[in-house]
């Protein structure tokens, strides 16, 4: 089987990572890749929005499965573009891709299904939403309504932080036209988690539970970034949250979205907060997270190509994986300035022997080859996973590896993982 996976961040090359272990796979393409992807796959020359060279590269190649990580080309409808020409894509269509695409119809789509969210109001013109925070109070959140690359969310603690937020959204359009609108809505209060499903467009098979750190300071203290570690299955995430998650939101969503003629295949990522009375829904993305997708897909034990082939052919049916045991953790690497302005090109040391480490495997998500060596080229740079018999030897095991490394112009949060550990 040919496979095709489309980005170049940790996402991706954890992806490939798992792909590449299965006896079904029979050539490897990343688009456009990066030095770690390089080493278990093809890369090929093409930008993630390039629609019409990924098909025709497809077409050529004779690929069987394109798999998007991001959500930029899904929102953009290379789902569309590939079924078009006959090939299967693990991602939905540009129409279904809106849930995350916009907030605005992703809540919609939470009310019409009954499903448990915070309570909310959209907003297209800045003044009015002013007005809005000023009666409701704070603390509030202010949701860009369009993509932002993860950061067009603030949890406005004070009224002045909500109106700082609609300013900058709606007035000075740091996040462009995705801030043609906004969400404003209730602040949800209890622990987060991140639940996956990959889905078929009527059934929905549970892939993992992870919890994000997304603030780039630690405490949680400062900006959002596109995410600073993750760990695995944490405390909160207990068997009753999942199913509850999963018979509560996920196949609410998908049974609305095939009602609406807009069946949903492909990963969906819930973004839910455990409450006390139960997980209520935050967001949803139409991908696998990142970091999520490189703390997951390192305690599968099972081979998860098939499985992925048959989500995106409507097949999903009795479809298993099979999980290991223990524990794991990510860490995320990040140059100096992120998620503000960071410089790129200093090079890192010590790669492999961080990679030796027992448990260890490290994902590239913003690197470059140069001189024979493996430069920094994006905010986040590395996601350095490690498994363990339990979260704290996962943890011992990244940081470990993370001192190991050599870079001077990188930086890391060092309490992932530490609000869990107290429990």
């Amino acid at each position: 089987m040919k496979v095709l996976i489309i980005g170049s961040g940790g996402r991706e090359h954890a992806l490939a990572w798992a792909i590449s272990k299965s006896p079904e796979l029979t050539k490897l393409y990343v688009a456009p890749g990066n030095p770690g992807t390089a080493e278990i796959a093809e890369n090929i020359p093409l930008r993630a929005l390039d629609s019409q060279g990924i098909v025709e590269f497809s077409l050529k190649n004779k690929v069987d499965l394109v798999i998007p990580g991001p959500e930029a080309p899904l929102v953009a409808g290379i789902a569309d573009a590939l079924a078009a020409v006959g090939i299967a894509c693990l991602g939905p269509s540009a129409a279904a891709a809106q849930l995350e695409g916009s907030k605005v119809f992703m809540k919609e789509i939470a009310d019409s299904a009954g499903i448990p969210t915070a309570g909310w109001q959209k907003f297209f013109e800045s003044q009015a939403a002013h007005d809005y925070v000023d009666v409701m109070g704070a603390p509030i959140v202010v949701k860009a309504d369009g993509l932002a690359a993860g950061k067009g969310v603030v949890v406005a603690a004070t009224v002045d932080e909500a109106h700082n937020a609609i300013t900058s959204i709606m007035e000075d359009r740091v996040h462009g036209m995705a801030g043609a609108a906004v969400v404003i809505e209730q602040c949800l209060v209890g622990e987060e988690i991140s639940l996956f499903a990959l889905c078929d467009g009527e059934a929905a098979l549970f892939f993992g539970a992870a919890a994000d750190h997304k603030r780039v300071g630690e405490g949680d203290t400062g900006p959002n970034t596109g995410g600073m570690g993750a760990i695995y299955n944490p405390p909160w995430a207990t068997e009753d949250v999942i199913r509850r998650g999963m018979d509560e939101v996920i196949r609410p969503a998908l049974t609305e979205m095939a009602r609406r003629g807009l069946p949903f295949r492909g990963f969906i990522f819930a973004g839910l907060m455990v409450e006390p009375d139960g997980p209520k829904l935050i967001e949803f993305n139409v991908r696998f997270g990142d970091p999520e997708c490189e703390t997951i897909l390192p305690m599968v034990s099972s081979d998860i190509l098939p499985v992925l082939m048959a989500a995106a052919g409507g097949r999903l049916g009795e479809a298993k994986i099979s999980w290991k045991n223990g524990s794991a953790a990510t860490v995320v690497m990040c140059a100096k300035g992120y998620p503000g302005a960071y410089a790129t090109g200093s090079e890192i040391f010590g790669l492999d022997e961080a990679a030796g480490l027992p448990g260890v495997t490290i994902f590239h998500a913003g690197t470059m080859a140069e001189r024979g060596g493996v430069l920094a080229n994006g905010g986040r740079v590395l996601a350095i996973n490690a498994v363990g018999g339990d979260l704290a030897e996962a943890l011992s095991r990244a940081y470990a590896a993370v001192d190991r490394l050599d870079w001077d112009d990188g930086f890391c949060r060092r309490d992932i993982g530490r609000r869990a550990l107290a429990r």
